[in-house]
């Protein structure tokens, strides 16, 4: 008889479990402004949940230009601005206590960079729930590259096909999807179900609350079985 596989669902931040994704709209929307080089929002909104260097790659075409530099440093003070404004979304901790409950373990997965991930770990209030962590800093690039999600998994200690990815933006999708991970959806970063589906997204839910509300019929209430 052998023991039962680990499990363990891993959960984006940034649009995921809290209502962050438009401050830092806002805040590359400045930033790209004060280092000169408009941005419009729409196309900023696009990459956010990539890893910066990404996101400078896509917007202002290198992530070494002198511009980006700037605009990197930038966001870091505007969007310092919102942290007062900041907060989670709907049933996150009840989410995060009925997966624990579950016995599976909870594991953050996010593209944020240290300092910012400090700043969303005091405003989520979870440390007792979480089991295991990984942030940009640990990979030398982070989502869409897998790396976040292939680190996850070996300090969670489950493999691909015992685990669930939670992220709200496609590059949460793709970057489980190309590490052989299922992943769940939500629409509370602003991205549509159509388009996390085309990404390769299981399923779709309106926010934590939801995934909460129908977790029995979800993939997390399959997860193990």
């Amino acid at each position: 008889m052998t023991d039962d596989p680990t499990t363990a669902v891993l959960f984006d931040i940034d649009g995921t479990l809290a209502d962050s994704n438009y401050p830092h709209v806002d805040a590359w929307w400045r930033a790209f402004h004060a280092a000169g080089q408009p941005v419009d929002a729409w196309r900023i909104h696009r990459c956010i949940g990539m890893d910066s260097s990404s996101l400078l790659d896509e917007l202002v075409g290198s992530a070494d230009s002198d511009v980006a530099k700037q605009a990197k440093e930038f966001h870091t003070a505007y969007y310092r601005e919102h942290f007062q404004e900041l907060h989670i979304l709907p049933g996150v901790h009840d989410l995060l206590e009925e997966v624990a409950r579950r016995g599976h373990k909870v594991v953050l997965a996010t593209s944020a960079p240290e300092a910012e991930l400090a700043i969303l770990r005091e405003l989520l209030q979870i440390e007792d729930t979480i089991e295991v962590v990984t942030s940009g800093g640990d990979v030398e690039q982070a989502k869409p590259d897998p790396g976040i999600i292939q680190l996850a998994l070996e300090r969670s200690g489950a493999d691909p096909d015992h685990a669930i990815m939670v992220g709200d933006s496609k590059w949460d999708v793709i970057a489980a999807g190309r590490a052989g991970v299922a992943a769940i959806g939500v629409l509370s970063g602003g991205i549509s179900e159509a388009e996390l589906r085309e990404a390769g997204a299981v399923a779709v839910f309106d926010d934590p609350a939801a995934i909460l509300a129908g977790i029995d019929d979800s993939p997390i209430g399959q997860l193990g079985a």
